[in-house]
């Protein structure tokens, strides 16, 4: 365990396979276990609402990614390799059962683990996730910058770790990086993203996620690109879709791909939200509520 300036006390897990994963842990040290999935680019350091998760009686645990933060890169990652990894950490904490919830790219890792871990995931919320890149819709009403990081993972994935060197650094300028990457979200989200506490949250974030440089943050695009590795179809832990209907950064065509598909989803859609919805505080807890009553 160690502490380092402002950032929350972090802890490690070492895997099977010899690699390090870090981890915060917000909330009720005692509550009930919930793995939050962190965006991209982001890190451990990204969380709502810290009051909230603990009056609920919930215990966040926030691991950083393969090559994100303090968690060690792994070559040949697949999107299908992160259910074993939480898995593990989950034995190495003594957890047997556990909810998930994911926030824009760590979507497509909670459908991947209640997916690959039925038995273990008691529920799973997904907020503004993305969905795969070849579902209709989906790069409808990006932003800009956004287009281009979806143009090169579809199209040229070889050339993302050059480009995020050259033009969306964020361990360069990681205060310049957040100012790119809000630009053209809804005006909710960029009030939300100027808050006063969520700023600095989001720019220590930024820096930490490329603190090891950016295979980690080139790799998850990579992968959001690549084909999921299982059907939809056979997910067997229901999943609760929240998206913003103002959401600039993955469009809602996404969470309906995906609530579609998956048997048994709810899709909540909130008319006047964006993509960072789950920083208001009423909204993450009625998103912890419903979770954590269903599970």
């Amino acid at each position: 365990m160690a502490v380092e300036g402002d950032q929350p006390t972090f802890k490690t897990v070492r895997l099977d396979d010899g690699r390090t994963m870090a981890y915060a842990e917000y909330g009720d040290p005692a509550g009930r276990p919930v793995f939050w999935n962190h965006g991209t680019p982001s890190s451990r350091l990204v969380h709502p609402d810290e009051v909230v998760t603990a009056e609920l009686g919930v215990r966040l645990i926030v691991p950083d990614r393969p090559g994100f933060g303090r968690s060690d890169f792994q070559r040949g990652r697949r999107l299908l390799d992160w259910p074993a990894d939480v898995a593990q950490a989950a034995d190495r904490l003594g957890i047997e059962s556990f909810a998930v919830v994911g926030a824009s790219g760590g979507g497509p890792y909670t459908v991947a683990m209640a997916y690959a871990l039925p038995d273990r995931v008691t529920g799973a919320a997904i907020l503004g996730g993305g969905g795969p890149f070849d579902a209709p819709g989906a790069a409808a009403g990006m932003t800009g910058f956004r287009r281009v990081g979806y143009a090169l993972t579809t199209r040229a994935p070889w050339l993302i770790h050059g480009a995020l060197w050259l033009a969306a650094n964020p361990r360069r300028d990681p205060a310049r990086f957040r100012q790119r990457f809000s630009a053209g979200m809804a005006p909710v989200d960029e009030a939300l993203m100027a808050h006063p506490v969520h700023q600095p949250m989001f720019t220590a974030s930024y820096a930490e996620a490329a603190r090891q440089g950016l295979a980690g943050i080139a790799q998850d695009l990579r992968i959001f690109g690549q084909s999921w590795g299982f059907p939809l179809e056979e997910v067997r832990v229901p999943v609760h879709f929240w998206h913003g209907e103002q959401d600039h950064s993955t469009p809602p065509a996404m969470a309906r791909y995906l609530a579609d598909r998956i048997p048994g989803s709810r899709l909540t859609m909130l008319p006047d939200a964006g993509h960072l919805f789950f920083l208001e505080t009423a909204c993450w807890r009625d998103i912890l509520t419903d979770l954590v009553d269903r599970s």
